[in-house]
């Protein structure tokens, strides 16, 4: 691919980029694409005030939307690796859940949450590279699949539980095998590849041609994504090298001692990139102290 069209990776762009709502399309395109329906943004989701830490809304971000019957859900997509990936999955949804409905609402107040996963790191064993889950009650003695009463507009329907519970999506970039035939697959070329096709015409990659291009971004987020990327190699390589000479006994160790050099040493490329403690604090999680104390 030539330099200028050189594609910011999704997990940046999903951080910095992709919240500001003149660049919604692509994240419209991507979720239509994954859910088969038509989706439209309303608003980018923050809640500052119930974060567990100041990266918390980098790690996954918030989408409230309406999908192709007018029905209000709310997408939640997470990037952010990490050891207890499931755990973090269901402390998401669950937030997002509890977030976006006020004390004292009636319960139907509660929307559908969809939790993208998008995966740069392995995860578990399968052949696959695209994962849904959602909740079903099967009758133990009967095999049949229960469905409930619900009263919407001002009249009862027969709904099943999976239309109200939270459903799952992990998509396992490393997994895709470079073919792309499919809007799915288009998608998880450019989630794993950083390309797209000149002649695409599968929504949210259109968008993405003009709006993720990394000479239209100004100098000050070309050096962070720089940075960035930098920063992922050294850790990838860190993990591996840990992987490699770590003994049975000793992998633990030798995974968070190099974890931890691979912090102090994207802490130093952020400093020489001209970033400020604030900003490294978002994307390290360190705090002011740790962060000076790296030199």
């Amino acid at each position: 691919m030539e330099a200028n069209n050189k594609y910011i990776r999704f997990d940046w762009a999903v951080k910095r980029i992709l919240r500001d709502k003149a660049n919604f399309a692509v994240l419209e395109g991507f979720i239509t694409v994954l859910l088969g329906e038509r989706i439209k943004i309303r608003e980018i989701l923050e809640s500052e005030g119930n974060q567990n830490d100041e990266t918390d809304k980098f790690n996954r971000v918030d989408i409230k939307a309406v999908n192709s019957k007018d029905e209000i859900i709310i997408v939640e997509v997470q990037l952010t690796r990490q050891l207890y990936y499931l755990q973090r999955m269901l402390y998401g949804v669950s937030k997002a859940i509890t977030e976006h409905i006020h004390i004292g609402e009636k319960y139907d107040n509660v929307k559908k949450v969809y939790s993208i996963n998008v995966l740069y790191f392995d995860l578990g064993q399968g052949s696959d590279y695209l994962y849904h889950g959602k909740t079903v009650f099967k009758g133990v003695h009967t095999g049949d699949y229960l469905k409930v009463n619900t009263k919407e507009d001002a009249e009862l329907r027969m709904r099943t539980p999976d239309e109200v519970f939270p459903e799952y999506f992990l998509i396992r970039v490393n997994q895709f095998n470079d073919v792309a035939k499919t809007p799915i697959e288009e998608w998880l070329d450019y989630l794993k590849n950083n390309r797209i096709r000149e002649d695409t015409t599968t929504p949210g990659l259109q968008e993405a041609k003009q709006k993720l291009l990394y000479m239209t971004m100004n100098e000050s987020d070309r050096r962070a994504y720089d940075v960035h990327m930098d920063n992922l190699m050294v850790q990838n390589d860190v993990l591996d090298t840990a992987k490699r000479e770590g003994r049975a006994e000793g992998r633990e160790q030798g995974r968070a001692e190099g974890r931890a050099e691979a912090v102090s040493d994207m802490v130093r490329n952020m400093k020489m990139a001209g970033l400020s403690t604030e900003d490294i604090q978002r994307f390290t999680n360190l705090s002011k102290e740790e962060i000076e104390r790296i030199k």
